[in-house]
């Protein structure tokens, strides 16, 4: 329902702001009234929309350099490619939102609601087709590895294929219910914010029940998978003398690394969160300003992701520069290095990364 057609009237401001949650907006909550009310921090406004600009520009020339190798190389394209390029389209999608929220963090949100709607919705999307396709990328080197005799039954392009819809088909689902946002103008702050809005205990209960999904289908199962997987597959390499030949395995597992330190302290920021509106928690005005605070902070290192991955691949990832380097001088925009072991090493890498 649009909020524009709310009577504010009949809205009883004190049930509605009783768990109020800005992610965006830098409102901070006074402890010292109750009702809790907002305070708005210019400070970090500024700062978040700084560094909102900053990391969509990295990340948007981070993830198209990622595209544009893996496309180029994608005769030997393997598996883990395909499932690493769907996560630079993600990444990519997710880094195109990013310039509404830094004009949200100085002006409010002023793009209306349905542009309030699409904009979160791109945001969970991103969140849950990461891990899911980390979760693939383990399964799959867990395959290939683990069972590397029964490796290539796994590897089918159609499968891979039908892999990565159902992965997309599963974020969109679980992203859902990000829909209830809208936009509207709150008691205090004489700006507009794109909020989630709960109209009624059962929205509320509803929406409670499927955070609780989002923890479960969106995060730990994921993250018990690849913990399964990649301790069985390390464990499996330690054991074999072609330890040298899985070197790709660092790569992943630093990209793997980088998910969670980005994600993990939001995620439990969030399900904190879940369990205050659940009424789980006792909720005081002092918590809710700190956990306000906390899903700032936590939700600006989440967004930082988007920009991780080309870096680790540019850093960490020796193929992945060869097959770069090997591009650049192809199209004539660098001159080829003396030393050809280099330009050679390419055309043995099993994976581009």
């Amino acid at each position: 329902m649009d909020i524009k057609q709310f009577d504010l009237g009949e809205i009883d401001f004190g049930d509605l702001f009783e768990n109020y949650t800005n992610n965006y907006d830098g409102y901070n909550i006074d402890s010292d009234t109750l009702p809790c009310t907002s305070v708005m921090n210019e400070s970090i406004n500024a700062a978040l929309a700084v560094i909102y600009s900053l990391v969509c520009f990295l990340a948007v020339i981070g993830n198209v350099i990622v595209m544009i190798v893996l496309l180029y190389n994608r005769r030997a394209i393997t598996s883990t490619d395909i499932y690493l390029l769907h996560l630079a389209v993600a990444d990519l999608l997710f880094a195109v939102t990013l310039p509404f929220w830094a004009v949200d963090a100085v002006s409010g949100w002023v793009f209306g609601d349905a542009m309030c709607k699409i904009i979160s919705m791109l945001q969970e999307v991103n969140f849950y087709s990461g891990i899911l396709l980390l979760a693939c990328i383990s399964i799959d080197r867990y395959l290939s590895i683990v069972y590397a005799t029964q490796s290539h039954k796994h590897k089918g392009p159609f499968i891979i294929k039908l892999v990565c819809a159902a992965v997309w088909l599963l974020a969109i689902v679980l992203s859902l219910p990000v829909l209830y946002k809208g936009e509207y103008t709150p008691p205090g702050p004489n700006r507009q914010i794109c909020y989630e809005i709960l109209d009624g205990e059962s929205a509320k209960t509803w929406r409670v029940t499927t955070r609780f999904l989002r923890h479960f289908i969106g995060f730990l199962i994921p993250l018990a998978a690849m913990v399964f997987c990649y301790s069985v597959t390390i464990q499996k390499l330690c054991q074999t003398k072609g330890f040298r030949k899985h070197k790709a395995m660092k790569v992943i597992i630093v990209v793997v690394l980088a998910f969670l330190i980005c994600w993990f302290p939001h995620n439990i920021t969030v399900f904190i969160d879940t369990l205050m509106r659940s009424k789980l928690i006792a909720e005081t005005c002092d918590i809710r300003s700190r956990i306000d605070r906390a899903l700032i902070g936590t939700q600006s290192l989440g967004f930082l992701h988007s920009c991780i991955n080309p870096i680790i691949y540019g850093f960490i990832g020796v193929k992945f520069r060869n097959h770069l380097v090997k591009l650049l001088v192809t199209k004539g925009i660098m001159k080829q290095s003396n030393d050809s072991r280099y330009m050679r090493s390419v055309s043995s890498s099993s994976t581009v990364m």
